[in-house]
């Protein structure tokens, strides 16, 4: 069923809209333009706790998804499932549950919600563009996706519960 709708989405293609899939998978490479972000974030103090947070949760989130449960799991991605689609970008070279593009993304804008609501709806937009991009360049299964969100947002929550624990506890002290 899950190769079912990787085909239909695979119908979406176009000539326009090729690129953009491509950019904004690239976006998610590594994680990098959320870990920059959480890096900019740092810098000033309004938003410290935003950026801590959501390097913590990122943290978690590659320890937990990328190098435990991708590695136990060892799903096998669609292109090598299914070699008759062509693929627009390099084959990835990990397994393919959970997705960590969409991993990554949603926990970083999942903390970035819980701070400011204004800019996570946004950064959530993004991280769930990155998301159907990976399904749109046909290295991820809808449920690597599924799994990648479910896991993300409880990671940003725990980490943020953590943040605001360690916040509070400062404050007591002080």
């Amino acid at each position: 069923m899950e190769l079912e709708i990787l085909h239909a989405i695979q119908k979406m293609h176009t000539d326009w809209l090729d690129p953009i899939m491509v950019f904004l998978s690239a976006l998610g490479n590594g994680g990098m333009i959320w870990i920059a972000l959480s890096i900019v974030l740092v810098v000033p103090k309004r938003t410290r706790a935003c950026g801590l947070t959501m390097m913590g949760a990122m943290a978690l989130s590659f320890l937990i998804g990328n190098l435990f449960l991708k590695n136990v799991i060892a799903r096998p991605r669609p292109f090598v499932v299914d070699s008759s689609v062509t693929l627009l970008i390099p084959k990835p070279g990990e397994y393919s549950f959970p997705s960590g593009h969409t991993l990554n993304s949603v926990t970083a804008a999942t903390v970035i919600f819980l701070y400011f609501k204004k800019a996570g709806i946004a950064a959530l937009v993004l991280a769930g563009l990155i998301a159907f991009s990976r399904m749109y360049l046909f290295v991820h299964y809808p449920t690597d996706i599924l799994g990648g969100i479910i896991l993300g947002i409880m990671d940003a929550m725990l980490a943020y519960k953590i943040t605001q624990m360690v916040i509070k506890k400062r404050e007591e002290r002080l």
